[in-house]
């Protein structure tokens, strides 16, 4: 029998969720949440939350999982990281990134 999931360390979960620049891993964790997100509605989002929580899914999931559902509880409507304006601004962010001239 397989034991039950430990769920994850509630500081970590807040440390992801606090600004910083995330590593590919995190990205791509959080790239994944947004995926399976797209055309949720709230009540979704709540029920994969309470899911990622259960399982003991990696903070940067948890996290992400957490910030969508509180997006979508003011949104009203289904998920869609085009209308998401965390998601956009950091997609702006990183093009401002990458266009920046690099010093030697």
């Amino acid at each position: 029998m397989t034991p039950p999931a430990t769920p994850p360390d509630e500081s970590a979960v807040e440390a992801v969720a606090e600004p910083h620049e995330p590593g590919p891993g995190e990205r791509a964790a959080r790239d994944r949440v947004r995926a399976e997100a797209a055309g949720m509605t709230h009540s979704g989002a709540r029920e994969a939350l309470e899911a990622a929580r259960a399982a003991g899914a990696d903070p940067a999931v948890v996290a992400e999982w957490q910030r969508i559902e509180e997006h979508l509880a003011d949104h009203g409507g289904p998920y869609s990281p085009a209308s998401d304006p965390y998601v956009q601004g950091q997609l702006t962010a990183r093009s401002h990134h990458d266009d920046a001239p690099r010093t030697p």
